[in-house]
């Protein structure tokens, strides 16, 4: 098969290597790429924002199957428009793609098919939003109802924290995603990541993971993208995931199917293990980055079938088949990040780093310059190591930064420590 990936990110690189490991493919593209994944394929430099030119490329090149990465084309519609061209494509139409592209439209899903969240509001005026937060009281959660790169939530412990957010939204600070927000009920509990894969009308469940959010080291700091994630989470128990399967997934999948607008694709959900059990808090409509590189990582499976399945709506019958151990992701960023960072610096070290056992490189924010890789991006590398245990799995990797030569960069060196703790609690 000729297989075109769409995106540039650490998430795709990892998506790359999968793919470019299938028998079944004979050509891959990635538009458009990255330094790190030239290596595993071909980088063409297609306009993704321009359906039409990705449309143009796929029928000159006879491609089979385009697998869309990142969120923002899928909101825009492109599984749609490929649809349209006769293109097959992974992931969900523009309608279904809502689950991520307004958290109103979710809540409202919730609120039609009785999925456990938390009680909330939505709001288009400034003033009703400020109302609505101090009959409520703090902590409380304020979202910008749109896509914003993953910069949209406040977790407000105080008033005043969410008056500020309020106001910055309705200023403007996220753009069009601002317009409407969301505020939601503050979630105690611990938080994870749980993927499943859908063809509209079943799912299946993939590997559990946990996310850490916050720039700095113990959780500190403004939340970003992910600066790691480690997978399988100790938290999520069998019967946890059958609790989100069975109150979570596969509501959510036979409501979008009887509004007419069926998933498919991989459904990210972020879960708050809560003390009344499961509570949905967000919904996203591709993997995780970076969880989809430590999902890689372990899947034994080929993935290039099980995207067909989700393609033709052949789940049914489908199995995935993990490996047991645990993989680790830790993400390299460059200095200043979330906020402003500067572009361009040199990064040294890298195939040394990757030559430690276990340890597989990604790239999320690279470009290749002067026979040197540059950093080009916020989040710029994901570290990531498989081991017999989350702790040797977090060994590994902070082995692997510590060869790679890259002043201007910086990462949480505590990865993976609520499992790691756990470990050594059992030993």
């Amino acid at each position: 098969m000729n297989i075109l990936l769409l995106g540039s990110g650490g998430r795709e690189h990892a998506l790359a290597w999968k793919i470019a490991a299938s028998p079944l493919v004979t050509k891959l593209w990635c538009a458009p790429g990255n330094a790190g994944i030239a290596r595993e394929a071909e980088c063409v430099a297609v306009d993704v924002a321009s359906h039409a030119a990705v449309i143009d490329f796929c029928r000159a090149h006879a491609v089979d199957l385009v697998v869309v990465g990142p969120e923002t084309p899928l909101a825009a519609g492109i599984v749609d428009d490929l649809a349209d061209a006769g293109i097959k494509a992974f992931g969900p139409g523009k309608q279904a793609a809502q689950l991520e592209g307004s958290k109103g439209f979710t809540k409202a899903l919730c609120t039609e098919f009785n999925i456990p969240t938390g009680a909330y509001g939505r709001f288009t005026n400034a003033a009703e939003a400020l109302a609505y937060v101090r009959s409520q009281g703090a902590p409380i959660v304020v979202k910008a109802d749109g896509l914003a790169a993953g910069k949209g939530v406040v977790v407000a412990m105080t008033l005043a924290e969410a008056e500020a957010a309020i106001a910055m939204m309705f200023d403007g600070a996220f753009g069009a995603a601002g317009a409407e927000v969301v505020i939601e009920e503050f979630l105690s509990g611990r938080e994870i990541s749980f993927f499943a894969l859908s063809d509209g009308e079943t799912a299946i469940a993939l590997a559990s993971a946990q996310d850490h959010k916050r720039v700095f080291d113990h959780d500190q700091g403004p939340n970003t993208g992910g600066m790691g994630a480690y997978s399988p989470t100790p938290f999520v128990t069998p019967e946890i995931h059958d609790q989100i399967m069975s109150r979570i997934i596969l509501p959510t999948v036979a409501g979008m199917k009887a509004r007419g607008t069926p998933f498919r694709g991989v459904l990210y959900a972020g879960v708050m293990l809560t003390p009344d059990g499961p509570k949905l808090f967000e919904y996203n409509v591709r993997f995780g980055d970076p969880e989809c590189q430590v999902l890689m990582l372990r899947m034994m499976s080929d993935i290039v079938p099980a995207m067909l399945a989700s393609c033709d709506g052949q789940l049914k019958n489908f199995d995935l088949r993990w490996f047991p151990d645990p993989a680790l992701t830790v993400v390299m960023a460059a200095k200043g990040y979330p906020g402003d960072y500067g572009k361009g610096s040199v990064i040294e070290g890298l195939d040394d780093a990757a030559k430690i056992e276990g340890v597989e490189i990604f790239h999320a924010g690279t470009k290749a310059g002067g026979g040197k890789i540059l950093a080009y991006g916020g989040r710029v590398l994901n570290v990531c190591a498989s081991g017999k245990t989350v702790s040797e799995a977090q060994q590994r990797a902070y082995a692997a930064v510590d060869r790679i030569q890259w002043p201007e960069g910086f990462c949480r060196r505590d990865i993976g420590w609520q499992a790691v703790a756990r470990e050594k609690a059992k030993s």
